[in-house]
């Protein structure tokens, strides 16, 4: 344990989802803070490349499981993440079903885990529990406007239930359990594919496609740095007393899609014009969260500007691209010598 981490309570902490992209980043910071850390993850949306630098680490254990099945850890836990769920509306709606049981029986079986070990339990929840909201910015005490029935209600409703059997949870006393709101969140080891705005536009740039805008392009989001999101997911954690009520994590800047779209073709020379497509059913059409609640609780707020998380989230994707690109002309290369 170096210098910075001398007189810190060492914790066995271990994170469901922790191949993902939040996930990933969370297992860093918490072996930089001098903890162990047990990955669990299935890969269905997880990333093996994510947590491949960490392979050696002798505080870090992978275990690849699917939430959806009872877990057997023997160590005895700290801690618990619950980030394990596809995120995405492509990755979600690919398999609704799956993603449902993710979100309810996957966290009934990470709670069961923690009564026995007698660990503190984070679920992260999002702000598709708001659904297309009447109400803006949205706080916490707001109930939401979600189609219970819609092609995203296996995320929502999922999300929503998954809260409500955390609160169960919290009210009995069986766990000390804490609830974050996730707010979309970007920046480095995010999926090319995963369908998500800042990724689709990025990658649509650095190949000189046409960005694609969902919509009228007038419909906001707020966007946090997943570094900014990593701190604020570790501060609920730790925070005392148990808050006892879900908090936004977010960042509360606010911007059109089209706005975005005109900041990532700024920074990419070479992409396309916009182009336009219906916006999908029920796709928000204003998306910003009131994070007063996590400034007063954890002091909490994001710091990273969106205009310097999108360099870096960019020059991420371009180096990826680039290597992608070197893959296969190392690969022609070979094929044309041995023909």
């Amino acid at each position: 344990m170096d210098a910075v981490n001398v007189g810190k309570v060492r914790k066995r902490v271990l994170v469901a989802g922790g191949a993902g992209f939040i996930g990933s980043h969370l297992c860093d910071a918490l072996l930089a803070d001098g903890h162990e850390v047990v990955c669990v993850d299935s890969f269905v949306t997880g990333v093996r490349a994510n947590i491949a630098p960490l392979g050696n680490h002798p505080a870090f254990r992978l275990v690849r499981q699917d939430i959806c099945e009872p877990l057997a850890i023997d160590e005895s836990l700290d801690e618990i993440y619950n980030l394990a769920c596809a995120a995405s509306p492509p990755r979600y709606q690919a398999d609704p079903i799956h993603t449902m049981m993710t979100s309810v029986v996957g966290a009934g079986n990470l709670l069961a885990l923690a009564v026995r070990h007698g660990a503190r339990f984070l679920q992260a929840s999002t702000s598709e529990i708001y659904g297309d909201p009447e109400v803006h910015p949205q706080p916490e005490d707001y109930r939401g406007n979600v189609n219970a029935t819609g092609p995203r209600a296996c995320y929502d409703e999922g999300k929503r239930a998954a809260e409500a059997l955390c609160f169960d949870y919290l009210r009995l006393g069986r766990a000390d359990v804490r609830v974050a709101r996730i707010f979309n969140t970007y920046g480095p080891r995010m999926r090319a594919d995963d369908g998500r705005i800042i990724s689709n536009f990025i990658n649509q740039a650095l190949r000189g496609e046409p960005l694609t805008v969902y919509g009228t392009g007038k419909q906001t989001r707020s966007f946090c740095h997943v570094s900014d999101m990593v701190a604020g997911l570790m501060a609920l954690m730790c925070v005392e007393p148990n808050p006892k009520a879900p908090v936004n994590l977010g960042n509360p800047g606010e911007f059109t899609v089209g706005e975005l779209a005109e900041m990532i073709c700024k920074r990419v020379p070479g992409a396309g014009a916009v182009v336009y497509r219906p916006l999908p059913e029920d796709d928000p059409r204003r998306r910003r969260p009131d994070i007063s609640r996590a400034r007063n609780l954890l002091g909490w707020e994001p710091r990273i500007r969106l205009s310097q998380g999108l360099e870096e989230t960019i020059a991420w994707f371009r180096l990826k691209s680039e290597g992608r690109r070197k893959r296969r002309r190392d690969t022609d290369s070979t094929y044309r010598q041995t023909a």
